[in-house]
């Protein structure tokens, strides 16, 4: 180890305790889907079909997810209108983020089954993170360590807030 190692032994990230004491349950897609409390769920918006909301074990900042309200496991199971629900969120995803967080390109996608890395494998959902030019810096590849500069409370009610002025616009 570099004399700079005793320098770098800390991160201090004091805002993120609200992170590392949720409750992680494996259904916490079903329960954003059901909830009539969007804040306690972190959903942030909600059509017909699917809805929007913050990752709870985000990848990056602003790490968004597009949910079918009904369980299915694979893209064949969704309806015609669940398909374009879902794509019209993930864009209306885009637009929110390169607002607020000031993306500037986005790594979207889905994971099916758990040996593809699915966390909630019985309920498929749509992954939009927001990415930035640097973003994968010496903390990620070399420290194997991602920074998630702001607590979900604070990121959500800026999405929340710019919801007001940004508006859904379909197909």
């Amino acid at each position: 180890m570099s004399d700079l190692g005793h320098w770098l032994e800390n991160l201090w990230a004091p805002w993120r305790i609200e992170y590392l004491q949720r409750e992680r349950k494996t259904d916490f897609l079903r329960e954003a889907a059901q909830a009539s409390n969007d804040a306690e769920h972190f959903v942030l918006y909600r059509r017909k079909n699917a809805f929007l909301m913050m990752n709870l074990y985000p990848y990056a900042p602003g790490h968004l997810m597009v949910v079918p309200y009904r369980t299915v496991a694979r893209l064949a199971q969704l309806t015609v209108e669940e398909k374009v629900e879902l794509i019209d969120l993930a864009s209306y995803a885009e637009r929110l983020l390169e607002e607020v967080v000031r993306a500037q390109g986005f790594n979207v996608g889905w994971n099916f089954g758990s040996a593809a890395g699915a966390g909630v494998a019985e309920h498929l959902h749509l992954h939009i993170v927001p990415r930035w030019k640097g973003d994968h810096n010496y903390m990620t590849v070399l420290g194997g360590t991602r920074v998630i500069p702001e607590g979900l409370v604070p990121l959500y009610e800026k999405l929340r807030a710019a919801i007001e002025s940004i508006p859904f616009a379909e197909g």
